[in-house]
């Protein structure tokens, strides 16, 4: 009973049923007052629904549990300077989401972060858009608030990329108040460049090595390289 109430609790949050997500933990939390994974899960519900008081609270229950719990204190630090929060839109969230396809997806480290309170109410999973001005791309969050920019090189890509009508969906994939990730996701690419993907694999350069031991010192200080066939013989 308790594992089919927790993972109907994980279900509803992977697709942004925090009304449902909320009501299931508190069914579990009555039956156990302490289960930390529980609280955790409570918590981001109160949060996604615009409750950050009980969000803290109830993070904060997490802690005096569970002093070194990183799920809950990484919430606390992150909320810790939002005084009012309006509940979140759903967001249909699942692991596919996040698989790497070579060539349509790319991790990406955001320049020239925004304000530490419009970070500090972003979560992993959460989708972001893309704002195309004349020399950057900027993320900003669904309520339009500044969230930082990718570099000039791919700035630049993306552009170009778009105009030709290739489409992207952007997710938050990790954040802290130091550093924003994102996962970008080609969702369209159209039919004249179906060879021409949004991120080409990156460039490896191989630099000519011969291990130490392949190498022999001839008497007069000359250095002689054994070859690849010679192994074979």
């Amino acid at each position: 009973m308790y594992t089919d109430l927790a993972q109907q609790a994980i279900s509803a949050a992977l697709t942004g049923n925090w009304d449902n997500a909320l009501t299931i933990n508190l069914k579990i939390i009555k039956q156990e007052p302490e289960d930390v994974d529980c609280l955790n899960r409570l918590s981001r519900a109160y949060f996604e629904l615009g409750d950050i008081k009980r969000a803290k609270e109830t993070a904060q229950k997490v802690v005096a549990i569970d002093p070194f719990n990183t799920i809950a204190l990484k919430s606390l630090e992150k909320w810790k300077d939002i005084k009012k929060l309006d509940k979140q839109a759903p967001i249909n969230i699942t692991p596919q989401n996040y698989i790497e396809e070579p060539g349509k997806t790319k991790s990406v480290t955001l320049l020239h972060l925004g304000d530490p309170k419009i970070l500090a109410k972003l979560d992993a999973g959460d989708v972001v858009n893309m704002s195309l001005r004349s020399h950057r791309v900027s993320i900003i969050s669904n309520d339009l608030k500044y969230v930082g920019k990718l570099s000039d090189d791919m700035s630049s890509r993306i552009k170009k990329l778009s105009l030709q009508g290739y489409q992207y969906v952007v997710f938050i994939k990790s954040t802290n108040k130091n550093e924003v990730r994102v996962f970008i996701k080609e969702t369209l690419r159209p039919p004249k460049f179906r060879d021409f993907p949004s991120f080409p694999p990156e460039k490896i350069d191989y630099i000519s090595y011969t291990p130490p031991e392949l190498v022999h010192k001839k008497a007069d200080g000359e250095i002689e390289t054994v070859a690849l066939e010679d192994l074979e013989e």
